[in-house]
């Protein structure tokens, strides 16, 4: 009988399991810095590349961003936006956070960012990402030498990676998460009664900014994503099947719910992508279980409403890629240790005002006179007090990142 073929190995000091903003972002800043690492990916680069996500870029990672070269193409292609706008009972209100604060927000799709990170680390920096594997696999993560096994896609042989640190960035989705076990670690859920229709449009952006459409039918949001194509949001039931929603459907509810004295029209296009979103977060904690780091929708999953949930991810990159390149670099293991609470604490701020926002916005179509009437209190707070629209701004774009 014929033994079977060892797994081949491979050793390298870090393995990135996950292909999205904070995966590559970190893969980028490790690669500058000398410190091999392996990016796997169950999905195709095509893939990847095209996958429809979010397209709200906080000023502060953008600068991060370029600090490290890795924001050329965003800073020449993206769009700055420095205000956003209410519409409610029929008349609309323009908030100018950039006043208030100094920064501005950047539209740049997440598919073009990955796209850019992705050839900075494949194709200039020559850094090794393997895409389609299968059946990735952790080993050991609470000893000193883990390992990550997967399936090579072209050929079906099982490998392993041996390495000192695993990264955990394969999002809500993902399979690093589930390693954590109950008794070392814990998830905090909330979930807001609401769901959101996604939509995108092939149409022109019908405002210069975007709307959050309050009503009492249900909250809508325009959101530009480049200058053909356009995000809109629909509040539905949690678990509306998609189907329920043909395109007269969609835009009438549109216009009903965005309409006011003032604003252009709509423009209606072929609606590209229809889904429907059960809104809900959560929050790992801690973030890091021996070897394994979890980073981005892999640790905390923030409701897309206030776009927080790609700049989480790119702040977490961040952190954990200087904490490796000290460790990596001069032994300094202080960053590896304080990663979970350096993330932590910014991840509960977004969280915090991320249901505070959805409040806003949901309250006036819950049906409840209490909760309509506090939603409508909090706006005109935020439109008519300098104080509170000052706070609000800050919250809003996330002001007070280290970056």
């Amino acid at each position: 009988m014929i033994a079977p073929s060892p797994t081949p190995v491979q050793r390298v000091p870090v393995v990135i399991v996950g292909a999205g903003p904070a995966g590559l972002t970190l893969g980028n800043i490790l690669r500058a810095a000398s410190v091999d690492c392996v990016v796997l990916e169950t999905e195709t680069r095509e893939f990847i590349e095209q996958r429809p996500r979010a397209g709200f870029i906080e000023e502060w990672a953008v600068r991060a961003l370029r600090q490290r070269g890795l924001a050329d193409r965003l800073v020449e292609r993206a769009q700055p936006h420095s205000e956003c706008e209410f519409r409610i009972d029929g008349e609309r209100h323009r908030f100018r956070y950039a006043e208030l604060t100094g920064d501005r927000h950047f539209v740049y799709p997440q598919p073009l960012l990955v796209t850019d990170l992705v050839r900075e680390y494949a194709d200039v920096r020559g850094g090794d990402i393997r895409f389609g594997v299968r059946d990735v696999a952790l080993h050991a993560i609470d000893g000193d030498q883990p390992s990550v096994l997967y399936t090579d896609p072209a050929t079906g042989e099982r490998r392993r990676i041996e390495c000192e640190v695993i990264a955990g960035c394969d999002g809500a989705r993902g399979v690093t998460r589930t390693y954590v076990p109950p008794e070392r670690g814990s998830m905090a859920r909330y979930d807001y009664g609401v769901g959101w229709l996604a939509l995108l449009a092939e149409a022109p952006p019908s405002c210069d900014c975007v709307v959050f459409g309050v009503h009492p039918r249900g909250f809508a949001a325009h959101m530009a994503r480049g200058p053909q194509v356009t995000r809109y949001y629909l509040e539905v039931t949690p678990g509306d099947d998609p189907e329920n929603w043909p395109h007269e459907r969609v835009w009438s509810e549109l216009h009903a719910r965005l309409s006011v004295t003032g604003s252009p029209p709509l423009t209606e296009g072929r609606l590209i992508e229809k889904r429907v979103l059960d809104m809900h977060s959560y929050v790992v904690e801690p973030m890091r279980y021996g070897r394994l780091f979890l980073a981005g929708d892999s640790a905390h999953l923030v409701a897309p409403i206030a776009a927080k949930g790609m700049n989480l991810a790119l702040h977490d990159a961040l952190v954990l890629a200087d904490a490796l390149v000290a460790y990596f670099g001069t032994g300094d293991g202080s960053g590896l240790r304080d990663y979970s609470s350096a993330c932590l604490g910014r991840v509960w701020e977004y969280q915090e005002f991320s249901q505070w926002f959805a409040e806003l916005l949901h309250g006036p179509s819950s049906g409840d006179p209490y909760r309509a009437g506090s939603a409508g209190a909090r706006l005109r707070r935020i439109l008519g007090s300098p104080v509170a629209a000052a706070t609000f701004a800050n919250s809003y774009i996330g002001k007070g990142a280290a970056w």
